[in-house]
């Protein structure tokens, strides 16, 4: 892609102490041409001046040198008109003079206009957009198929406006998006700082909800269109655009090579053909890191609301409070109060023998006395009382053997009363004990749980190895019924064989 190199002189008429009188020129210029008036003569240009908001008195003279001026930019050409009626030859030399916009001034003026627009603008992620573009896809396959050239032109040119639209709102988004994540709200309302981040993230979550649906519909549309072939579409929509040739080029090659460039930009975008990540799979990570950033910044501030003050703060109060407190005893209160400074708490302590030290001594004569290091620590002596009783677990111990043995008995008791002694089926049981029955299902759920045997046949072992079950499929789809004391249970009749390693009877 070749550099873009802008001409030295296109812009020039933005600087300088006559750039508003410059920008106004075009832009009278501008709304002539949306009227179809190509050329204006001075008077003219003094008119359109005051219906585009130039309200400054201009004299001919200096008004033909700013016209001049715009001349030697580049951005004005003029030519001569003979169809007036001039009383002084002063005034055919002057009057006579129409001007018009160059390319290059058109090309100025419409830069200055899309850039106030850019800034003005606020960019968006468009679900609409890209159902827009969705539909006109489709639209275009059912064109090519039998539709006419025409048809197929006006479809494309709203297909690259779609595009183009989604691009642009795309890009103006992301950048407003990366300056909210690295706005801190310092300076700002904290409340309006939190809301206009909650609605973003609510934004986003409600853009990428369908956006791999919309992504999926347009990369198969763009395939479809592709297998009809994008030179044959754009030879066609070429002939439905019937582009006038009013200078000696040709307009075709130009006007097939921009699209190439924007059906190019749109694969980018959706299926590129090189096989690299989609931009809007870029965009579905940006926005999802956007939704964790945003989340983590509102966490921050929903917890800085919960404290109700900072330290620095707090010691600012307690300043303010020592200024106003009137009494010097009020003074030594609030300070006890807010730092804790009392008297010591070891001061109570005495030595050991109490008659050998003077009631007048001096601490720093008197011998030390010992501290206890959990008065340190927790404010505290420490009081020595008997040791309590060692509780004497004896008997429930024995109740706990005593417990374990019957249930042990229970569930062999249970396992010898499922003992087969051979094949049977699974409704030979009839009737069961709930308890039973739940060591049945165990059984049972186990070898169904296995991998089958070359013949069907499924085994399963308990963990201590104690009970086998080999279990077959039922034949002829028969069901089996038991009856436990809780209810009815029925289900394939399985050919089972339980067997313990007691092999108890």
């Amino acid at each position: 892609m070749d550099p873009i190199r802008v001409p030295p002189e296109m812009f020039r008429f933005t600087d300088g102490s006559k750039s508003g009188l410059h920008v106004a020129i075009l832009h009278a210029f501008g709304e002539a041409n949306e009227r179809l008036e190509t050329a204006l003569g001075i008077d003219d240009v003094r008119a359109r001046l005051r219906s585009v908001g130039w309200l400054e008195t201009l004299d001919d003279d200096e008004l033909v040198k700013t016209l001049d001026q715009l001349r030697s930019f580049d951005l004005l050409d003029v030519v001569q008109s003979h169809a007036g009626d001039y009383r002084t030859a002063s005034e055919y030399e002057r009057r006579n003079l129409q001007y018009s916009l160059t390319r290059q001034g058109e090309a100025a003026f419409a830069g200055v206009v899309h850039a106030m627009e850019v800034l003005a603008s606020t960019g968006a992620l468009q679900t609409a957009a890209l159902d827009a573009l969705g539909d006109r896809l489709g639209e275009l396959v059912r064109q090519l198929d039998e539709g006419t050239d025409r048809r197929v032109f006006s479809t494309l040119a709203e297909i690259e406006s779609h595009v183009e639209a989604f691009r642009d709102n795309t890009k103006r988004f992301n950048g407003e998006l990366q300056r909210l994540l690295r706005a801190d709200g310092e300076g700002a309302d904290l409340a309006t700082f939190h809301e206009v981040k909650a609605s973003t993230v609510a934004y986003l979550q409600e853009f990428l909800t369908d956006l791999e649906h919309h992504t999926h519909t347009i990369a198969t549309r763009i395939k479809e269109i592709e297998v009809h072939g994008v030179a044959q579409l754009h030879r066609r929509a070429l002939n439905g655009a019937a582009l006038p040739r009013l200078t000696g080029t040709d307009p075709a090659p130009r006007w097939l090579e921009l699209r190439k460039a924007r059906w190019d930009g749109l694969r980018t975008w959706f299926l590129p053909e090189d096989g690299t990540e989609p931009r809007v799979e870029e965009l579905h990570q940006v926005a999802r890191r956007a939704i964790l950033t945003l989340l983590q910044v509102l966490d921050r501030i929903t917890e800085s609301r919960r404290r109700a003050s900072s330290a620095v703060a707090d010691f600012r109060e307690l300043a303010r409070w020592f200024t106003v407190v009137p009494a010097q005893e009020d003074l030594h209160r609030l300070w006890s109060t807010m730092f804790g400074l009392s008297s010591a708490r070891h001061a109570h302590l005495a030595h050991a023998d109490p008659e050998v030290v003077s009631t007048t001594a001096s601490w720093l004569d008197a011998p030390a006395v010992e501290v206890s290091q959990l008065l340190r620590s927790a404010g505290r002596t420490e009081r020595f009382t008997r040791t309590g009783r060692v509780r004497d677990v004896a008997a429930i111990r024995a109740a706990r053997v005593r417990q374990a043995i019957a249930e042990r008995a229970e569930l062999e008791a249970a396992w010898n009363m499922l003992d087969t002694g051979g094949v049977v089926r699974l409704s030979a049981f009839e009737k069961l004990d709930h308890t039973v029955f739940e060591r049945l299902l165990d059984l049972l759920g186990q070898a169904l749980g296995s991998r089958p045997g070359e013949d069907g046949t499924r085994r399963s072992t308990t963990s201590d190895g104690q009970i086998e079950i080999v279990l077959r499929q039922a034949k002829n789809g028969a069901v089996a019924r038991l009856t436990t004391t809780s209810g009815v249970f029925r289900g394939p009749d399985y050919e089972i064989e339980i067997s313990t390693a007691g092999g108890g009877a």
